[in-house]
């Protein structure tokens, strides 16, 4: 049975649905079976479990605060709900962005006096955390400390930047992993066949439920609204013809005029990906800012994962950039890091920020073809042993072996450059890297040619 169903929705607070909730409210999940994903969370032993389930391991004490860190739309809501309606406990939502300090502290005493007097223990959902100021957060503390309410905090922001240290420490932190494209495919299946939902009367066409789930981006809140639009839609053409015996069809053009978003052709697992990809990247190699745009945009709007992109532009930024730029790397990487932490939709401004910074910086490939040589070598048995001067002096016997003797301190050298030889005798005049003549790699290849003709020089 149903926790919602068992359990009731006043004497918990938790209420039940009506029929005009949005279908994302409807299609929350009732029970541990129905939520999709995370399933590295929710293991026999695992703290959630414990909350949601609290009599399934006696004898081990629930956590009394957590905070939630995942994507949007990866079940941080729905779990809040499951904790308090599955122990009888009364469930409070607050938003950190309309609640102040006043209405925390309300909460809490409420939730004291209700201890106090035998009443019941209350649970306190508090979306979007990182939203609340340092004294909105230390305000939580007492609470957690003395578990007058059980705290389970939701963010899509890195708790460790965005959550105070003393109520971190205090909360068990549990990353939610983003919804495969599976998951999200099975919340959608249910939604169109379950009562909750559209009980069957609505049927997906291939074309349009790939599209769907290609929009959505493992994101269940995002995919079941969309769903609802398209196919309120379609019902709302022939109203009470369709029915599970004829199911209004949610065709590709239907779904494109519910939700005003044209549809990319773009398969992510079939050729297109693979070629709108290698467009991007050959645009930005070959300093085509406008079609690197163009490319980045078609991957945006088909709803390519922004960290496959933002890795690509970490590549990119190493093998067509390197060291004509050697900022582009620093831009990427950050653009990287950032677009985990923000996510989609502002995630493109990052990406765009860094597609035209590699697109219009100087390019040069010496560093990619310098590895490949070096790697070349190595896997061609060349080489030979370390050189006696630059092997490791430091364990008993090692001078004795000779290991160390003769070693120049570079530091210790004019310019910091010591005449010796650093690569094995059979590679002694080995030349990798090959610097260009563009952007920072020209005055570079100045200075590299002078240190390697001071390396050579015998004193």
């Amino acid at each position: 049975m149903d926790l919602f169903e068992t359990l009731g929705s006043s004497a918990q607070g938790v209420p039940l649905p009506g029929p005009g909730a949005p279908l994302a409210v409807r299609m929350r999940p009732r029970t541990l079976a129905e939520v999709s994903g995370q399933e590295h969370l929710l293991g026999p032993g695992a703290p959630l479990r414990r909350l949601v389930d609290p009599g399934a391991e006696q004898g081990r004490a629930a956590p009394s605060s957590v905070v939630l860190w995942g994507p949007p739309g990866t079940g941080k809501t729905t779990l809040a709900y499951l904790i308090a309606a599955s122990s009888g406990r009364r469930f409070v939502e607050l938003s950190a962005v309309t609640a102040g300090v006043k209405d925390v502290r309300q909460v809490i005493e409420d939730a004291r006096r209700r201890l106090a007097g035998g009443g019941e223990e209350t649970v306190l959902f508090i979306d979007e955390v990182h939203r609340f100021s340092k004294s909105q957060q230390d305000a939580l503390l007492p609470s957690v400390e003395n578990r007058w309410v059980t705290l389970v905090a939701a963010t899509t922001e890195n708790p460790s930047f965005s959550v105070n240290s003393p109520l971190l420490s205090r909360s068990l932190l549990l990353t939610l992993r983003p919804l495969s494209t599976d998951d999200v495919a099975a919340l959608v299946e249910r939604a169109v066949t379950d009562e909750r939902g559209f009980g069957g009367v609505v049927r997906l066409d291939d074309e349009a439920r790939g599209h769907l789930l290609r929009l959505a981006g493992g994101d269940a809140r995002k995919a079941l609204t969309i769903l609802e639009a398209a196919a309120g839609a379609v019902l709302a053409d022939d109203p009470g013809a369709a029915s599970v015996d004829a199911p209004a069809v949610v065709d590709l053009p239907a779904m494109e005029r519910a939700i005003d978003v044209a549809a990319v052709r773009y398969d992510k697992d079939g050729d297109q990906h693979y070629d709108v990809t290698s467009a991007f990247i050959k645009s930005v190699r070959g300093s085509d800012v406008d079609a690197a745009l163009h490319y980045l945009a078609r991957m945006i709007a088909a709803g390519e994962d922004p960290r496959f992109i933002a890795r690509r532009i970490v590549i990119s930024a190493a093998e067509d950039v390197g060291m004509a730029d050697p900022s582009a790397l620093q831009t990427a990487v950050a653009a990287a890091q950032a677009v985990a932490l923000i996510g989609m939709p502002e995630a493109q401004l990052i990406l765009a920020e860094a597609v035209v910074h590699l697109a219009t910086a100087p390019k040069s490939n010496a560093s990619y073809l310098a590895i490949g040589a070096a790697l070349a070598d190595v896997r061609a048995g060349k080489g030979g042993p370390v050189p006696a001067h630059l092997r490791d002096a430091h364990y008993a016997g090692a001078k004795g072996l000779g290991h160390g003797k003769g070693y120049q301190y570079s530091h210790d050298a004019p310019h910091a450059v010591a005449a010796q030889q650093y690569l094995p005798d059979d590679l002694a005049d080995a030349r990798y890297y090959t610097p260009s003549d563009r952007g920072y790699e020209r005055s570079l290849g100045e200075r590299l040619a002078k240190v390697r003709q001071m390396l050579r020089r015998k004193g």
